[in-house]
């Protein structure tokens, strides 16, 4: 892990502990190298008081390049069915990808997974779901996505 990368999650960590994020828990962030997000969504939707699992797993590039973060089934947790979702937990958002930014954090990304799940119209995986988890690379990063649809 760079310098740079440890002092910006360092702050991160930091900064995250004073957010108090509604819906947002950190779950468990024991180095600078993978951290464990539990997201609830919030108010009216077809995933209320569901709370689920987000990986992320940073590289020595981060901010710079995005973390790699997955949706996990970890026995307590599932992956939402979601038009986004893959049920390997891989997520299509553009923010994650093509979109990223250095000057987004882990807590954007989290109330931006928030927002996505909150206005989802029906709890159903992407149309290719199976064929995409037949053939996905193990991280979601070597994948190129198609962002064709913001309405679900």
């Amino acid at each position: 892990m760079s310098s740079i990368s440890s002092k910006r999650l360092a702050k991160e960590l930091k900064e995250f502990h004073s957010l108090n994020l509604v819906g947002v828990t950190l779950l468990k962030a024991d180095d600078f190298k993978q951290w464990l997000v539990g997201i609830e969504v919030m108010g009216e939707s077809l995933f209320q008081n569901e709370v689920f699992a987000l990986r992320f797993t940073f590289d020595s590039q981060y901010p710079i390049s995005s973390p790699e973060v997955v949706f996990i089934d970890d026995g307590v947790h599932h992956i939402p069915p979601h038009p986004h979702v893959y049920s390997n937990g891989h997520i299509c958002a553009s923010i994650l990808g093509q979109e990223w930014s250095p000057v987004l954090s882990v807590a954007s990304v989290c109330i931006t997974l928030q927002s996505m799940l909150a206005s989802c119209k029906a709890k159903e995986r992407p149309p290719d779901n199976d064929r995409y988890v037949r053939n996905a690379p193990l991280s979601p990063k070597n994948t190129r996505f198609h962002y064709d649809d913001d309405t679900v």
